[in-house]
Formats: C-alpha cells, structure tokens, sequence
C-alpha cells in the first residue's frame, strides 16, 4: 500500500502534537492501563557525565555501537554535513562546537523544508524496514512522534490496523499533508521528496543490500526493543533528544519501545542546527535527553533513564 488519505479521528491522541510545543494532548487509548505517572520516591536526576559508560552497561553499549559498522554510519550526519577545523577563536563559547584537540569543529549542513508539525511513526525498534526509515528521519533532522509497536502492544498496533487496514511496520502518517502510508522504500522516497533535497541516500536505496546490512545491524541486538512489558500509558508523550547512530540513545529507544511509551523524538544527529539549540538551554551537548511532562523530570545518562522509565511505568 503506497499511501492512502490521513483521518485524524482515527489518532489515538485527541489533539494534534504541534512542533516545538508540548501542547495539551492526552491519550484516549483504553486497552491498557492509564494511570498518574510519578518519578520513584526520592528520585534525583543523575549528573551529567559526557563520554561515561556505567561499567553494568558497558557490554550493551558495545552491541549496540556495532549496527553503525553493518550500516556505514548512515543516519550519523544530517543532510548535507560538512565539518572544518577551525581554531578555537573563530568559534564563541557560546556555540556549540565538538573539540578536536587543540582547534574546533565548524559543521554545517544543507536541510531540505520543515514540516510544520511532527512526522507520526509507528514502528518497533528491531523491525530493519523501521530502521531504515528511522535512518532517513536522522539524516532529515526531523522531530518524530513515535508510536511504539512492540509485539503484543495493546494500544497502537490495533491503532494501525483501522487505519491503514493492516498489521505492518513502519506506517507513517504526516499530518502536515494528510498522507500515510506503508511500505519503507515508499516512506523513505516520500521524506525525501517533502523534507529533503530529493535523493535517497546510497545506504538506503541498494536494494537487497539495504535490507540484509539492516538485518544483520539488529543482530547484536536481536530481542531488544520488541515485545511488550507491561506498562501505564502516559497522559502526555514523553520528549526526548537523540538520533539513529548513538548507541547511547539506541538502548533507550529499546526501552520506550517495550514499554509501548510514545514519545516526541527530537533528531539531533551531526550537522543538526538543534544541537546549538540544545546547547543553549542546557549549556552542554549530551545525548540521550529526556523530560517527561507527566512527572516533570528532566534528566541525562542512558543507564539512569532507563531505571527512571521501568521504575516510572512498568507494570
């Protein structure tokens, strides 16, 4: 199925999700249960600790670098990427710039148009054809509202099935053009068309290569991310900064996913003109970033999020 018309009624959300605004929408889902989210008792967000690995995570850290081997480090840059080394000076300390021994790294890209509201995703996260779009949705720079499909999820993949009339990931609805539709290849040539210059970047448009190097990138991986844990649905998505190629944030996703939490994801791969955003409200560069409206907290470091999530919403 290459597309078909978008109707909102059929959202499981009774607001639309407008971008860069974390506006009233609630979850109308009935199938789960749906209760006050509160963070742990006596809970404290962990300090930050750029370029750390908790010991306990240093082997799911290892697995889940590997995937950028088997895929050339596809969805690690933004459209359009150019880096320069430049000197300290030629960059103020209040941009955001990645040190690289003595001088700075200048980077840019070239994006295509911004959509004025969230592209809307349902996926899982160890489905290859959802990696490739999520790669596509990394190199694009685009804010995704990810609607988590694990197996046996009892809210949103019903939701799929009355929308497009069948049980298959990804399916993509964009609100900004009223157009949804199944089938990777066809999502990814339809981003790239609205959202970007056009092409289709080579590790995404080799055919059988794309698939069995996508394949073999879930491997080290193989059952993260997949089935349902039990879980409260949250009244409000939560938000998070991350992209495709971090393995950091990749653990994460594999927990959102099982828990079947939706969740505003803010790409921010290399090149990405929100890193100097992100920089500015939080005064370093660190993902994955999570804030949860429905508890108010706000925290950095992957292993922390997760306690944070499985404490939060597990059943």
């Amino acid at each position: 199925m290459a597309g078909a018309l978008f109707s909102p009624s059929l959202l499981p959300f009774s607001k639309p999700f407008h971008s860069k605004l974390r506006s009233s929408i609630h979850v109308t889902c009935s199938s789960s249960s749906q209760n006050e989210a509160l963070p742990p008792s006596g809970f404290k967000a962990p300090e930050a600790k750029p370029y750390s690995v908790r010991p306990d995570k240093q082997w799911d850290i290892f697995t889940a670098t590997l995937p950028l081997f088997f895929r050339a480090g596809n969805g690690l840059n933004v459209l359009g990427y150019k880096a320069t080394l430049v000197k300290p000076e030629e960059i103020p300390s209040d941009q955001y710039a990645l040190k690289v021994g003595e001088n700075k790294l200048r980077e840019t890209s070239k994006l295509g148009p911004r959509p004025e509201k969230p592209i809307e995703i349902y996926e899982f996260e160890s489905c290859p054809y959802c990696r490739k779009v999520r790669e596509m949705l990394s190199i694009l720079d685009l804010d995704v509202l990810f609607y988590p499909c694990p197996q046996n999820g009892p809210n949103f993949r019903p939701k799929v099935l009355n929308m497009g009339g069948k049980m298959q990931f990804p399916y993509m609805v964009d609100p900004n053009t009223g157009v949804a539709m199944y089938e990777s290849d066809n999502i990814i040539k339809y981003l790239a068309d609205n959202y970007g210059d056009g092409s289709v970047p080579l590790m995404l448009s080799l055919g059988f290569i794309t698939t069995i190097t996508t394949i073999f990138a879930l491997l080290p991986r193989i059952g993260k991310g997949m089935k349902y844990s039990p879980a409260k649905l949250p009244a409000e998505p939560l938000e998070i900064w991350a992209f495709e190629a971090s393995p950091f944030c990749k653990i994460v996703r594999e927990v959102l996913v099982e828990l079947e939490l939706p969740h505003l994801l803010h790409c921010i791969a290399r090149g990405s003109p929100k890193r100097q955003e992100f920089f500015k409200k939080n005064g370093h560069f660190q993902v994955p970033y999570l804030e949860d409206p429905n508890t108010g907290v706000k925290m950095f470091e992957s292993p922390e999020i997760i306690e944070y999530l499985r404490a939060t919403y597990s059943l």
